[in-house]
């Protein structure tokens, strides 16, 4: 396993007192989805937000498992002479956190999952890949060009806004930053969680923060969350779905500063 050098934004001051904190986007994010939170975050904290590999900026590769990304973020960790962070994660990029959180404990002061649990889900991404299937970045003259044809297949405008971060104009053309082919391969994979012991438990203070209208986190999930996390506090919260930070951010904030201080 090899890892790759992630791009990341940063946020706040390095201080001795606190270890840093990173935050890990979704499945077709980028570091740009957590800028909001992140200008609340660091007025105390160090924060670290990457684009985690096939996204954003950061390098393409062909592999891409959970343990891949995890070696990723440790890799960045160290490279910032960190050898102990808090983790805060979205639905992927919080499969990754929980990863580590497991894997490598001793590296985790903190572990916060947003709307997701160590379980496999169902494949929910047919029209997200059929909308960017159906956008030729060749033949589009602009982000509202491509909001139109991502709008025969995707009702939510939040959802399109959240894909059309990813397009960008490059050498006079429009591109997107994610690797598809990789996304699409790596698929299934990302969807599952790789198997777990039930002896396997990270024995730090977690925060499970969930859209209390979402369908990520029910009765079974959170089984799943307390078999590995014995210390983890579950909040859900009203009037959210699946991108709880934004569709209640001060919410979402709330339970975040209550578990931090």
């Amino acid at each position: 396993m090899s890892s790759v050098d992630l791009w990341f934004r940063e946020y706040g001051e390095r201080t001795a007192a606190r270890p840093p904190m990173l935050l890990l986007h979704g499945l077709f994010g980028s570091s740009a989805n957590w800028h909001t939170i992140a200008r609340q975050l660091e007025t105390e904290y160090r924060v670290i937000v990457p684009d985690l590999r096939n996204h954003g900026r950061s390098p393409h590769a062909d592999a891409m498992t959970y343990p891949d990304m995890a070696a990723d973020v440790v890799a960045l960790l160290r490279r910032l002479d960190s050898d102990r962070a808090i983790l805060l994660g979205h639905s992927m990029g919080a499969k990754v956190a929980m990863w580590i959180a497991l894997r490598q404990p001793a590296m985790v002061e903190r572990l916060v999952a947003v709307d997701m649990a160590p379980v496999s889900y169902p494949d929910r991404f047919g029209a997200v890949f059929a909308a960017l299937d159906a956008v030729d970045p060749n033949r589009i003259g602009g982000r509202s060009e491509a909001d139109r044809v991502l709008a025969q297949f995707l009702d939510d405008s939040r959802a399109r806004q959240y894909l059309l971060q990813s397009l960008v104009l490059r050498s006079g053309r429009w591109v997107w930053r994610m690797n598809l082919a990789a996304l699409r391969s790596a698929l299934r994979s990302l969807l599952d969680y790789p198997e777990l012991a039930s002896g396997i438990q990270f024995p730090g203070p977690a925060l499970f923060v969930y859209g209390a209208d979402s369908p990520y986190v029910t009765a079974a999930e959170q089984a799943a969350i307390r078999q590995h996390f014995p210390l983890a506090r579950l909040r859900a919260v009203a009037g959210a779905g699946h991108w709880v930070y934004a569709d209640q951010p001060q919410a979402f904030l709330a339970a975040l500063w209550r578990f931090l201080r």
